[in-house]
């Protein structure tokens, strides 16, 4: 891909980025019983069944290992879960939904199966520092794709946790992925088959965030 192509992505989907560790993610993931209420009026049972769902994966799955974290969290969105675009169930060309948004419509497109794998993780006990939502492109689709990718350590290949594939691999097996550049609540970088990438600024630069962290602070549906 080239560099003007990621700078064209880069302009049309990341502007500025709100740092996700000023926030307490697991204060904004407990349901509440009128609320639950609300989603099963709007959405109807099979909502409320997929939070509920949601919430026994987070209360049960703090004390798994790390690798079978990653397998139920992968397996969880990925089922179920049907992908429609932005535009056809928001209105929007581009719209990143809160987990909450994305269980209670049971729909979304590749960027919220990787933001509630995101906050899902970092709930279950994932530090920040091993997980970023990477921007790929799908090469056999020939179009811009996100996925989640995790680090085990810092110069380890990540292991792609995606909605196209459901097995989870490593970068090196995904081929028919290239990666442009991935983020986190500490940073933004460019992105490369192997290893972490180089380190380009502050997560603050992209601003979809603000608008999601809104959301997610007042639980909105």
């Amino acid at each position: 891909m080239s560099g003007l192509k990621i700078k064209v992505i880069m302009k049309k989907i990341i502007i500025t980025f709100i740092v996700l560790s000023v926030f307490s993610v697991s204060a904004h993931l407990n349901i509440s019983t009128r609320l639950m209420a609300k989603i099963h009026k709007k959405f109807g049972s099979d909502a409320t069944k997929r939070v509920n769902e949601w919430q026994k994966l987070m209360k049960t799955g703090k004390n798994l290992p790390e690798k079978e974290k990653l397998k139920r969290v992968n397996a969880f969105f990925n089922r179920g879960i049907e992908f429609v675009d932005d535009i056809n169930l928001w209105g929007q060309k581009d719209y990143w939904a809160t987990p909450l948004e994305f269980l209670a419509h049971g729909a979304g497109d590749c960027e919220d199966y990787s933001i509630a794998k995101y906050f899902t993780l970092k709930e279950l006990g994932v530090s920040e520092k091993k997980i970023r939502i990477t921007y790929v492109k799908a090469l056999k689709l020939n179009q811009a794709h996100m996925v989640l990718t995790y680090f085990a350590h810092p110069r380890a290949v990540p292991l792609v946790l995606d909605n196209l594939i459901t097995e989870i691999r490593p970068a090196t097996k995904r081929k028919d992925l290239l990666p442009v550049y991935s983020f986190n609540g500490s940073g933004l970088w460019l992105a490369k088959a192997k290893g972490s990438g180089k380190k380009v600024g502050k997560a603050s630069r992209l601003n979809m965030w603000e608008s999601l962290k809104e959301r997610m602070l007042n639980n909105e549906i």
